[in-house]
């Protein structure tokens, strides 16, 4: 596989963005996107975008990291049907008003819980992901309700090229739109009042973003990353998973955000895990991942030479190959790795995996703990209180047992970070949720009004309101 043809950085009139931020509003204002209709008609033209030009993507992300079509297809372009099939399923039951009780001191009263949309929110989206992590979060944006600005990432040029174009053929364009471009384009829409921002990528970024909003107080949801740990118990069939653990780290070249960034291994089957992980490589992708179809590249020469540096004088117990002119590195494990050592310093984000020994589930879960929370914890055992102890005794935006990344396929799960790995969540329902204010609405009765709560009070009837309400 060569290296893709490059692109020219995508650009916006960067004069334009107030005028188009403000187009945005005053359709909200309007009230045109409220109507479950119009909702509707928006989720399906996502899913029509992506259905309609399955080729045309595939080609862009392919052009942009080299990614097999079928891992396109099904990270990226299936990630965002299943989202818009959930929602347009579950719309009308989303948007139902929420009956809750109502306490004795307000009654006669009805109480319930309204979802109204925030207003115009803003989506900046990565380059790893850039149809998934920009139209994912889209469908929870419309399904709200909202107007939306759409940034996609000047990294991945030919896929944020491609929605530039598609998205006002399949999209209101007075209530969504797109700006491409880099730091400029950003910077100018962050000047501009949002009601909400919604942000995927690293934590550098991410404080200038909450920087931005913090002038119109306008919430943020992030989603960011960290070092996912891998923990290995002594029991575990190795073969089953090694394979999963190198499908999960080495899809899309390593550079996915829950991705596990090194692993923790019962110290008497660190050998066993390396020569199982080094056969499950060489079962994906042949004897050199470099002329396999299935295999992708990394994103440009910058990132390239970033993970070159890590790979330095490091212990190589397979893989460690660099092509720079391809963007390419092969799947690499590394051995005897120093908890301090640069690989386990940053999240990697790149297909370099290293290998730690431990003595012990416990000393597993005290190193874990000793770092920042990461986005996923992955625990592979077959002991259910291993599996309990890493689940309570440690913190991470989710945590799947037994796999890899699955446990962000379902829907009913919210996927999100804590602390320095992110904060909300989306997917679901939970994505409607992030994009909707949740309204108190109180309706009184008229049968019965409450004298007694009117003053003068008096001292009887301080005493007896006290009694009944205390």
């Amino acid at each position: 596989m060569s290296a893709a043809p490059s692109l020219s950085e995508p650009h916006s009139d960067v004069a334009s963005i107030p005028a188009r931020v403000e187009r945005l509003r005053s359709a909200f204002d309007a009230g045109r996107t409220r109507p479950l209709e119009w909702r509707r008609e928006q989720l399906q033209g996502i899913r029509a975008l992506v259905r309609e030009n399955v080729d045309v993507l595939e080609a862009a992300l392919k052009a942009d990291l080299g990614k097999p079509n079928l891992e396109g297809f099904l990270a990226d372009l299936g990630a965002v049907k299943a989202e818009t099939d959930g929602a347009l399923k579950n719309l009308k039951r989303w948007t139902r008003p929420q009956r809750v009780a109502s306490p004795m001191n307000v009654r006669p009263a009805r109480s319930r819980i309204v979802r109204e949309p925030l207003g115009v929110a803003l989506i900046i989206a990565p380059w790893n992901y850039p149809v998934q992590l920009l139209l994912s979060p889209l469908v929870g944006a419309v399904a709200a309700g909202n107007a939306v600005m759409l940034k996609p990432s000047e990294v991945s040029a030919h896929t944020s090229a491609e929605l530039a174009r598609l998205a006002p053929r399949y999209l209101d364009p007075e209530a969504i739109d797109l700006v491409e471009g880099g730091v400029d384009e950003t910077s100018a829409l962050l000047a501009e009042r949002f009601d909400h921002i919604f942000y995927t990528g690293n934590g550098r970024v991410a404080q200038v973003v909450m920087q931005a909003a913090a002038k119109h107080l306008t919430p943020v949801t992030l989603e960011l990353g960290g070092k996912s740990p891998c923990l290995v118990d002594a029991d575990v069939d190795m073969e089953t998973t090694a394979r999963r653990i190198a499908w999960g780290k080495f899809l899309n070249a390593g550079q996915t955000c829950v991705a596990p960034d090194y692993v923790l291994v019962h110290r008497s089957r660190e050998d066993e895990l390396v020569e199982a992980l080094s056969r499950a490589v060489e079962g994906f992708y042949g004897a050199d991942p470099k002329q396999s179809a299935d295999y992708a590249r990394i994103i440009n020469r910058k990132h390239h030479a970033r993970l070159a540096g890590l790979l330095k004088d490091a212990d190589v117990a397979f893989g460690g190959k660099l092509d720079e002119e391809q963007c390419y590195i092969s799947p690499t494990v590394l051995r005897n790795v120093a908890p301090d050592a640069p690989a386990m310093d940053d999240e990697i984000f790149g297909p370099i995996l290293p290998v730690l020994p431990v003595d012990d589930m416990d000393e597993a879960i005290a190193f874990v703990n000793r770092r920042e929370k990461p986005l996923a914890l992955y625990i592979f055992t077959k002991d259910e209180e291993h599996e309990e102890a890493v689940v309570r005794g440690t913190s991470s935006g989710g945590v799947c047992v037994n796999g890899i990344l699955w446990h962000l396929a379902n829907p009913e799960l919210p996927f999100g970070g804590v602390g320095p790995s992110g904060t909300g969540a989306y997917h679901g329902r939970a994505s409607f949720e992030t994009f909707s204010h949740r309204k108190s609405v109180l309706t009184k009765g008229w049968r019965f009004d409450a004298k007694p709560m009117y003053p003068p009070y008096g001292r009887i009837k301080t005493r007896l309101i006290k009694k009944l309400l205390g």
